[in-house]
């Protein structure tokens, strides 16, 4: 099958929709599939064709939103390049103006498509409205997200129930909704694949010893992933016993104002902030730390969490819906929603280190249900089922088209 990846984003830069087209990609190429992704250039305001990759970057102006970029809606560039491709379905990953320029492909060439929702716009429209005009601002994004998946898609993905949910009861969507949880290359991150010289090199950088109980957060330094909540906590923490230690990983836009944060409780010492982790270093940050934690309650998702499993280390998260997707309480991970709550479970691990490498243990055993392969196999299902879909669609085209016409005659 000819299979084409449109998204927004996509690697050098490091971010849970990158990391599962990524994923998505090397699986199916792995089960002899031919895939094609189209991407906005971030590095310059040229087209860049790799074959050996099969990834075309397509040049755009910066939006202002993570790193998507608006690209021209319909570079003839490009779609003599896609054309010659003979796609057999498309796979969109954005909303935005790659996933248009993917819808327009699809209808002017009678392709499938197939759409994977992976964000909910609704929690970062404070970003464009910066605070002014919300309430008409989401029902736009409703609207528009409404038009898109609904209007266009042949077949549409969502990563959980929590997304599940919202389209069925808020947005009233009346077609197909494929629940395929997100998978990861979880491999990468077992720490038997670990260089152990690699692993204590990094330690070392960030300066934890041994004795160190090291809480990790991984993601965007944004209002949304209530990034503070966690600094907040960890005041307390500290207080209770200094070798806590809270390591940050992750760039943004409210960098700097938790740096400046943390320092303003005397958290230098307890607080750490990394910056950017490369993708081939990603999995040792899991590896010199003791529990995963995130207060976030936006994802659809949260990828970082199936890492943080696969690498054998337990999951300490808000409760919500998206987490408990792959989380069960007290098997694999724990929940909270005070920071009295994510406190009382921090303490109780730190005290209880059998019942740590039990959690543990169960975690790297729940991870390996989200492997690529799998992920893989469910979305060639739902090609499969989009290419049927829309033959039938044509079929059935024709045969109003003759009706119309007869009706015609007769009148």
């Amino acid at each position: 099958m000819r299979i084409g990846l449109f998204t927004e984003t996509y690697t050098p830069y490091i971010s849970g929709l990158v990391t599962s087209v990524v994923m998505l990609k090397n699986a199916l190429e792995k089960e002899g599939h031919e895939v094609y992704v189209v991407t906005a250039n971030l590095d310059s305001f040229k087209y860049d064709w790799n074959p050996e990759e099969r990834i075309l970057k397509i040049p755009g102006l910066p939006t202002g939103i993570y790193d998507s970029r608006l690209t021209s809606i319909y570079p003839i560039k490009a779609v003599n390049r896609i054309k010659s491709w003979k796609l057999d379905v498309i796979h969109s990953q954005t909303e935005f103006a790659i996933g248009t320029f993917a819808r327009l492909l699809a209808k002017q060439y009678n392709i499938p498509l197939v759409h994977t929702y992976h964000t909910m716009y609704e929690d970062y429209i404070h970003y464009i409205t910066k605070g002014y005009f919300n309430k008409s601002s989401k029902k736009l994004v409703e609207y528009l997200t409404r038009f898109y998946c609904e209007t266009t898609a042949t077949e549409l993905i969502v990563p959980t129930n929590k997304i599940y949910k919202l389209f069925i009861e808020k947005y009233k969507y009346k077609k197909n909704i494929h629940i395929i949880p997100t998978g990861i290359e979880v491999e990468r991150f077992y720490q038997e694949k670990a260089i152990d010289s690699n692993t204590n090199e990094l330690r070392k950088t960030i300066g934890l010893s041994k004795k160190d109980f090291v809480i990790l957060f991984v993601g965007r330094l944004a209002e949304e992933k209530n990034v503070e909540f966690l600094i907040d906590a960890q005041k307390k923490l500290s207080d209770k016993h200094n070798n806590i230690k809270l390591i940050i990983v992750g760039d943004g836009p409210d960098k700097e104002k938790y740096e400046m944060y943390s320092k303003s409780l005397g958290l230098e010492n307890n607080v750490i902030f990394t910056g950017k982790a490369s993708w081939e270093d990603m999995p040792y940050y899991y590896h010199v730390t003791t529990v995963f934690a995130t207060a976030s309650k936006t994802e659809t998702q949260g990828l970082t969490v199936i890492e943080a499993m696969a690498a054998s280390k337990v999951p300490v998260c808000m409760r919500d819906e998206a987490f408990q997707s792959m989380v069960t309480e007290d098997l694999n991970g724990l929940f909270f929603e005070t920071e009295e709550e994510y406190i009382e479970k921090i303490l109780f691990l730190y005290d209880n280190k059998k019942e740590l490498q039990y959690l543990d243990k169960q975690a790297r055993i729940q991870a390996e249900h989200y492997g690529s392969k799998n992920y893989a196999d469910r979305a060639l299902e739902v090609y499969n089922r989009a290419i049927i879909e829309k033959q039938a669609e044509a079929r059935f085209g024709i045969f109003s088209k003759i009706s119309k016409k007869i009706k015609e005659w007769f009148s």
